[in-house]
């Protein structure tokens, strides 16, 4: 035991913490036991500290976010750059991290190519048993156990912890024999495999998601399934998330505004193939509704293979399209009538048109529409449903509500996630704080109360919490449901906050100036080092470095926008995953890794495809911008888990002194 931690305990501090160290002695009891535990900590606790990643914005680019997590921003690459260097050319070490992505996939595409698959697997075999070597040194052994295969963990242990000094060596042979013995029974592929899903986990040891994992791309719920197999990871919940969220809990605006969104971009995969979700009513309604109507103004923005679809098919899409927008305004109507508290009257804007001047008014000012074909609104209630648009949401919103899938994973996000999360003096969230024409916190009223900053942050996520509660009271429940609508749209929502959400506007009237979203003080500050200070203290980030991370808004680098601001203590990390946004930014998404020696900011090019990686060993273009050298070597102490292990190893300290004095018995 340490001198100082012996001197500094009595009787009294050990009497006082009695009924605590009893219990901690059911887990430790006895003096052996409590000192290889102290040993093992501090052994943790001298390791390196463990790389995290960060990521937001995927959009349902599952490809895209499926390579970044194999190749851990270019983590993996790096290393074999490192460990081979000039001994292989850059073709060969192209080939060897896309086996290590993407293991079996590539194993069927070497074999019939391969003349000799003996000398294949024993090079391969050894080249990625020194990457493991290399990724692994940051973890015990205990936990490298822990990680591997149960059947064949403790020969690839004995193949990654093997020591030999020269060809001549005993040990050397010995682990060449393992090695000839694998492929002599015929198990090399396995063991590729298995050590490359082994190189991939240990190359992350957290996954930090910073929200908008579903909207325009095909493969959110593939983004889910993926988390839901993932090792380690948290999340903060982005403005299209909370859509989703909306939508599962049954609330009719958001599942409207998820259904359109997902037909504007013709992604017919996240709703039936992914969610099940049942659209042959709104097919049925829509061919009937608008069957003389072109919709021009609601054709598919095709982005990706998946949205590409026959000439038939796009007009039933543009007919969906067009009656679920409606339907959305309608839907959106009745929350806001039922909330005069949102403030959020002058968006009723189908009580604004004038149909036989073919014009809207909006805030006092009439303007032109694009389009006035509109059956189902009528003139006296022009934001009610019709009866068979209240058949309709009330098939819709059965779907949405009975979806297995939909339902597992909304509370996969629950269990990660929340609206913002601090790590190791990083405060990470999606989009804003709410703040003031002076740069101060933003007081918002919510129910009655006032909240700003964290307070704000708690009080949302807890009634998106009380809408998936059983418990929860119904009438209060809907309140929460209604909320999470204004959590998408309502200005002062941290994850919204501008002045309106113009999609009316942008669907229905000539004058472009109407499009324009004013966005939050937030916006302005967020270059500002003393703002962002502010945000920090008051959310307790402590730390000689410490940061806000976040998205939501993709980076222009086009126009010469840079993700890193308030003199490196705020980092933008979207970039544009999405390919909606790809031509206006000019690249395809930042991602952020924070190692030992400090945090890389990784800027991507489009990915092509997984296939075309796999055929042509290619890899996403990324460039690494270092934002912070740590001059000393951070360690295992260093992060908040340090801590929390300090802390134990204090409390197994004492444990000990109970026992060698005689307050605790110890058990054999």
């Amino acid at each position: 035991m340490d001198i100082n931690t012996e001197n500094n305990l009595t009787e009294e501090k050990i009497k006082e913490d009695l009924r605590y160290l009893q219990l901690l002695a059911q887990s430790y009891p006895n003096v052996a036991e409590a000192s290889y535990e102290i040993i093992n900590l501090e052994a943790v606790l001298n390791l390196p500290k463990p790389t995290e990643h960060f990521i937001s914005d995927p959009h349902g680019e599952s490809e895209a976010f499926n390579h970044v997590l194999r190749n851990a921003s270019g983590y993996v690459k790096r290393k074999v750059d490192e460990i081979f260097g000039p001994t292989l050319r850059m073709t060969e070490k192209q080939e060897l991290c896309t086996l290590i992505y993407y293991p079996e996939a590539k194993l069927q595409r070497i074999k019939p190519t391969e003349t000799n698959m003996t000398d294949f697997y024993i090079i391969t075999l050894n080249q990625l048993i020194r990457v493991l070597r290399e990724v692994s040194s940051k973890y015990t052994r205990t936990k490298i156990r822990q990680e591997l295969p149960e059947e064949i963990g403790d020969i690839i242990e004995e193949l990654l912890h093997e020591s030999h000094s020269g060809v001549g060596d005993k040990r050397h042979q010995y682990y060449n024999m393992i090695v000839q013995t694998i492929i002599d029974t015929q198990r090399a592929d396995h063991f590729i495999v298995s050590i490359c899903n082994l190189i991939q986990r240990l190359a992350i040891d957290r996954l930090h998601l910073l929200g908008d994992i579903f909207d325009r791309g095909p493969g959110a719920h593939l983004i889910m399934e993926t988390l839901m197999h993932y090792h380690n990871f948290d999340i903060v919940w982005g403005n299209h998330d909370i859509n989703w969220f909306g939508a599962a809990a049954g609330n009719r605006a958001s599942i409207a505004n998820v259904l359109r969104l997902s037909l504007r971009y013709g992604n017919l995969a996240t709703l039936e193939d992914g969610y099940g979700i049942n659209l042959l009513p709104l097919a049925t309604f829509a061919m009937e509704t608008y069957k003389d109507d072109p919709c021009k103004l609601f054709g598919v923005r095709e982005l990706t293979k998946e949205s590409q679809h026959d000439k038939k098919t796009n007009r039933l899409i543009a007919q969906m399209h067009k009656a679920i927008t409606i339907i959305q305004f309608k839907e959106e109507a009745k929350i806001i009538n039922r909330h005069p508290e949102f403030g959020m009257d002058n968006r009723k804007l189908l009580e604004g048109i004038i149909f036989d001047r073919g014009t809207c008014l909006i805030d006092g000012t009439e303007y032109d529409m694009l389009d006035t074909f509109l059956p189902t609104v009528q003139g006296d209630n022009p934001s009610a449903l019709t009866e068979e648009e209240e058949t309709l949401m009330a098939k819709l919103e059965h779907s949405f509500l009975t979806s297995d899938k939909l339902q597992r994973h909304v509370q996969c996000l629950l269990a990660h996630g929340c609206m913002y999360s601090i790590a190791n003096s990083n405060l990470m969230y999606h989009a804003t704080v709410p703040l003031n024409a002076d740069g101060t916190l933003k007081e918002v009223n919510i129910d009655g109360h006032t909240y700003k900053g964290i307070d704000l942050m708690k009080k949302t996520g807890h009634l998106v919490r009380e809408a998936f509660n059983n418990d929860t009271p119904r009438e209060r429940k809907d309140y929460a449901r209604d909320y999470i609508w204004y959590l998408w749209c309502g200005k002062d929502s941290p994850l919204f906050d501008k002045d309106k959400m113009a999609t009316f506007e942008r669907y229905f009237i000539k004058d472009k100036t109407t499009y324009t979203e004013k966005k939050g003080y937030y916006y302005q500050y967020n270059d500002d080092e003393k703002t962002v200070d502010m945000i920090l203290d008051n959310f307790g980030v402590s730390g000689r470095h410490r940061h806000i991370i976040n998205g939501h808004t993709p980076v222009k680098v086009l126009k010469g926008e840079t993700p890193i601001k308030a003199g490196g203590k705020l980092l933008v990390i979207d970039g544009g995953f999405s390919r909606a946004y790809q031509p206006e930014t000019g690249i395809a998404g930042y991602t952020l890794t924070f190692h030992s020696r400090g945090l890389d900011l990784v800027q991507h090019e489009p990915f092509r495809s997984a296939e075309d990686a796999i055929q042509n060993g290619s890899d996403i273009k990324s460039s690494t911008q270092i934002v912070e050298l740590s001059s000393e070597r951070m360690y295992v102490k260093d992060t908040d888990k340090g801590k929390v292990l300090l802390a134990k190893v204090e409390d197994l300290k004492r444990l000990l002194y109970a026992y060698r004095n005689g307050f605790i018995k110890e058990l054999k």
